[in-house]
């Protein structure tokens, strides 16, 4: 049980209750080496009566008097020059641990490994790294580009500090955050029969039509086999954006991809877009991290870019 003893001085708990702070310790040590309460209060950046009531605290934490104080100046006493001693010890200790703790962040802050799915990684990370560079030119950026499953196993196996995703849910042992929105449209060929027709797609003839769709464990085929009941037939499977474009482009079929993919395609007219009824195609853009390792450093900075 905590208390105090004859002498005032603090007994039980834990260190923290009968050790002095760093603060008071760093005090003592100026006024050992400067002879002088109020040189060393102008060292620490406090005021004089600041000085004299920390020392005070501290000659009562610890149950001996450490300073004597007279008009000629301050000195220490025998106790305080043998305090004073362990002192340099625990302040040297600290200064190893401080600069320990700024390398570990300077390794931290020297490098940011981002993990994202294929239509953010092509159309949206671009300017946001751009952006990040300008404030942390020194950080080297690392982007791995796959799905949103690829992305989840690197963050949980610790190969990336930071992953965006598309999907309609989060991947389990992830925490995230909703960055943007987009929505998936339905793209053809100029020369396909859908480019031609003047009522919309119903949901049924998009499920009963194959379409060239991205692979499995992406977050554009998640989205769309949740739209569509898991009814959506494959007539090819591709395993990025480009390719599914330049498939579509060919003339191979219909695909459903992100409007943010096929801006450029549809202003040049390789792309037509058909307009679908009875589906909702919209998703949300999130970034994720692992559970309860909010981002620090490079990725905090890049998170709030992708938020500004």
């Amino acid at each position: 049980m905590s208390g105090v003893d004859q002498q005032g001085a603090a007994v039980g708990g834990g260190l923290a209750h009968r050790v002095p702070d760093l603060g008071a310790l760093e005090l003592l040590l100026a006024v050992a080496r400067l002879g002088s309460l109020g040189g060393a209060a102008r060292e620490v950046g406090i005021t004089q009566p600041a000085a004299s009531s920390r020392i005070r605290s501290m000659e009562r934490q610890l149950g001996v008097a450490l300073v004597d104080r007279s008009p000629r100046g301050s000195r220490l006493t025998d106790a305080g020059a043998l305090v004073t001693d362990w002192a340099r010890r625990i302040v040297a200790a600290a200064e190893a641990f401080d600069a320990g703790a700024q390398a570990l962040r300077v390794r931290r802050d020297s490098r940011l490994r981002v993990a994202a799915s294929m239509t953010i990684a092509e159309y949206l990370l671009p300017g946001w790294l751009l952006a990040l560079r300008a404030g942390r030119p020194d950080t080297a950026v690392s982007l791995h580009a796959g799905n949103s499953a690829t992305v989840a196993e690197r963050l949980l196996s610790d190969e990336a500090d930071l992953g965006f995703v598309e999907g309609l849910t989060v991947p389990p042992g992830l925490d995230s955050v909703v960055i943007a929105h987009d929505h998936l449209i339905v793209v053809t060929a100029p020369g396909h029969a859908w480019a031609r027709r003047r009522r919309p797609v119903a949901s049924t003839e998009l499920a009963a039509t194959p379409l060239i769709l991205r692979e499995k464990g992406s977050g554009t085929r998640q989205v769309l086999d949740a739209a569509l009941g898991g009814l959506a037939r494959p007539l090819i499977e591709l395993s990025s954006t480009t390719a599914v474009k330049a498939a579509v482009v060919s003339g191979a079929g219909p695909a459903v991809l992100s409007e943010l993919a096929v801006g450029e395609e549809l202003a040049m007219r390789r792309l037509v877009r058909v307009p679908v009824e009875g589906v909702s195609l919209a998703r949300d853009l999130r970034a994720v991290w692992p559970t309860g390792h909010r981002p620090v450093g490079p990725a905090r900075d890049l998170l709030s870019l992708t938020r500004a």
